[in-house]
């Protein structure tokens, strides 16, 4: 029963404390560009259901591809010593010939081009 109390009583002084830091921690002032939120330069206070360029979503989807492949190249470059020269650079060609085959797809449908 005594462990009750002692529970009751911490969970009352936290609630205690929360409120008072939450009436402390108000700011007098806001200012409406420093409490926005920046999301791809539209403006957040309106409507969320305009639609944008499918041309940032690409880009981004090029860098996460780009991004992975940098993350499958470094083993290819570590595991120079420990397998046959060449395994290794028959891997490691086939590795970029896929990728070089990707950008020139992206540069063929003009997917690396900032305007339209």
């Amino acid at each position: 029963m005594m462990i009750f109390y002692l529970s009751f009583i911490i969970i009352i002084i936290s609630n205690i404390l929360m409120f008072f830091s939450l009436i402390l921690s108000k700011k007098s002032f806001y200012d409406r560009e420093k409490s926005s939120p920046f999301e791809c330069g539209f403006d957040p206070k309106s409507s969320a259901r305009i639609p944008f360029s499918l041309h940032f979503f690409l880009i981004s989807l090029i860098f996460l591809i780009f991004d992975v492949e940098i993350v499958l190249i470094f083993p290819i470059i570590m595991n120079f010593k420990l397998t046959n020269f060449f395994i290794w650079f028959f891997s490691s060609y086939f590795f970029i010939f896929i990728l070089l085959i990707g950008l020139y797809h992206e540069w063929n449908q003009n997917m690396l081009n900032w305007s339209n």
